[in-house]
């Protein structure tokens, strides 16, 4: 984190869905390393007030009810920024697919007005977190996410004399986080089970949202402008998860492990067996570093001012795509480690 807290120690950042699972976390682990303001920016009331009770006594957040569709709101919270967490969002596949008009207005729309209101305000950088669904989309919520992306990468071109780089970080599954499986989980064994599975063979991308938010940072301290930051995660099948959950949880309800149900209830529609966080079209121009993948803008000819360099890149090329399905899954031991040591389960213990 010491290379995270240089980069933004004293700086003015602005989170947008500051109340949401990864937006909190951000803003906690920005509050952690020293910036010198951290702007809190939700159409969500409620939370917003719970995020006022818990830095009552720190100056340095400050908190703004509003939504990135409303543009006048948005420039005027964003005046004076040096960096802009742009993670405000509709992120739910059932809820977008049967409000398509509003999934557009916030994805895609909301995305631009942060473009627009980091353009005329000259911010240092924008960071756009993005989803595993924007690869190769089967549902509105990850079609509006991978033009977000496009977005955040043509805003470059918008630059002329500005300081302001865009870019984007992509993950999947935030072990926890609204809308996660782990509650639909830990309810039903608290009630004696059945565990309902979509299918035995799917497979998932997992971090927690600490790792989450502190690669978000990262990205932000290494964007040149126009990629898009895949971050590294284990996987593990959902029916494990199952298995690891039951193990751990079902004796603490006075239920016999090995006699709690499991039903396939066959996938959503829309949902795949598999998650892709890179695509096979973007390996040939991907670069590998620790802790993630850098893919670099398509129409490479247009951002050729840019130097794409980073500390610590692979020189070999990347020579596969990112899916679930191709990566070695996580023993039910390892899964059951996993959920212990990073307090996932917290809430049923």
């Amino acid at each position: 984190m010491s290379k995270d807290k240089k980069a933004y120690a004293g700086k003015k950042v602005l989170v947008t869905g500051g109340v949401g699972t990864v937006g909190t976390e951000l803003v906690r682990q920005l509050v952690g390393i020293g910036a010198g303001e951290v702007r809190v920016f939700d159409n969500n009331e409620a939370e917003i007030f719970f995020m006022l009770e818990r830095y009552r006594d720190n100056p340095a957040v400050k908190c703004f009810l509003g939504d990135v569709r409303d543009k006048d709101k948005l420039a005027k919270v964003m005046t004076g920024a040096d960096v802009v967490f742009h993670a405000a969002a509709y992120k739910h596949v059932v809820v977008c697919e049967t409000n398509p008009f509003d999934a557009v207005q916030t994805n895609i729309v909301g995305t631009q007005n942060v473009i627009e209101c980091a353009l005329n305000l000259d911010v240092e950088r924008v960071i756009f977190t993005s989803s595993d669904k924007a690869v190769n989309p089967t549902n509105v919520m990850g079609t509006s996410k991978l033009m977000g992306e496009r977005l955040i990468t043509s805003a470059n071109n918008y630059r002329w004399h500005k300081r302001v780089i865009f870019s984007s970080t992509r993950f999947g599954n935030v072990v926890g986080s609204r809308g996660s499986v782990i509650p639909v989980f830990g309810e039903q064994i608290k009630k004696g089970g059945p565990v309902t599975l979509t299918d035995e063979r799917m497979t998932r991308f997992v971090m927690t949202v600490e790792e989450s938010a502190r690669l978000v940072l990262e990205a932000g301290r290494l964007a040149r402008g126009g990629e898009v930051f895949i971050t590294k995660m284990p996987v593990l099948k959902i029916a494990e998860l199952a298995k690891a959950m039951i193990e751990i949880l079902a004796p603490r309800f006075g239920h016999d492990p090995a006699k709690m149900k499991t039903v396939t209830i066959g996938a959503k529609p829309g949902e795949k067996m598999y998650e892709e966080l890179m695509s096979d079209e973007e390996t040939a121009r991907s670069i590998e570093i620790r802790d993630l993948f850098v893919t670099l803008p398509a129409f490479r000819n247009i951002y050729k001012e840019i130097e794409y360099k980073y500390p610590g890149q692979k020189t070999s090329p990347v020579t596969k795509p990112y899916i679930s399905s191709l990566e070695e899954t996580m023993s039910v031991a390892e899964i059951k480690t996993f959920l212990l040591d990073n307090g996932i389960l917290e809430d049923y213990l």
